[in-house]
């Protein structure tokens, strides 16, 4: 059985529920599965302490457990939730990445199946680039990077705004934050789960 660590980062919750659809595919290829939060910044919680849908996404979250070290040496598989910021990883995300780096000193991670999932405000708002540029410390860390084909995912083959591409699942936010993940984008994340937890149980043999 593998074990399939899903370490994201949710600011309004869209990437909380992509995370939420990457575990039931992993369960279903028979992973066993923790989902784990990058810790938000003190100042980000203060500024944002007045809106509405900010504080009502955190509440949600109170449950899931902060993301350490361990949990990375514990997993076979890790799947990224990581929301574009201008195109690229929060500084949440990064400052969780640049801590581990005893972990790359040691070469802990390398030989692992990873993947990445994303949420952006609109279509054209950064979801490849900023799983394109995620993957590139990931590689640093020895990582194996598992995409989401055209094969397994033909709900990609659309004019719809909804997300999805070859190098992850996505979903689009809105310019505002109120759009709900569509069931594609789900379906998809879903599948990239299962699929990462496949591969990283032959990894691990």
């Amino acid at each position: 059985m593998a074990k399939v660590l899903i370490p994201y980062y949710s600011a309004y919750g869209h990437i909380y529920k992509m995370a939420q659809a990457v575990a039931e595919g992993a369960k279903r290829a028979g992973a066993e599965v923790k989902i784990v939060k990058i810790p938000e910044f003190d100042a980000v919680k203060n500024a944002m302490s007045g809106q509405e849908a900010y504080v009502k996404a955190q509440e949600s979250q109170t449950g899931v457990p902060e993301a350490t070290h361990d949990d990375l040496l514990w997993a076979d598989g890790i799947v990224w939730g990581i929301p574009t910021r201008y195109g690229s990883m929060p500084a949440q995300m990064k400052q969780y990445l640049d801590s581990a780096g005893g972990l790359w000193a040691k070469g802990e991670l390398e030989g692992k199946a990873t993947a990445i999932f994303t949420s952006s405000g609109s279509i054209h708002g950064g979801q490849e680039t900023t799983i394109i540029t995620s993957l590139v410390p990931l590689l640093h860390f020895g990582l194996i990077f598992v995409g989401l084909p055209y094969g397994e995912n033909p709900e990609q083959l659309t004019t719809d705004g909804i997300g999805g591409s070859p190098y992850g699942a996505s979903t689009v936010a809105g310019p505002d934050g109120s759009a709900y993940p569509d069931e594609r984008d789900l379906l998809m994340a879903g599948r990239l789960g299962e699929r990462v937890a496949k591969v990283a149980a032959k990894l691990a043999n």
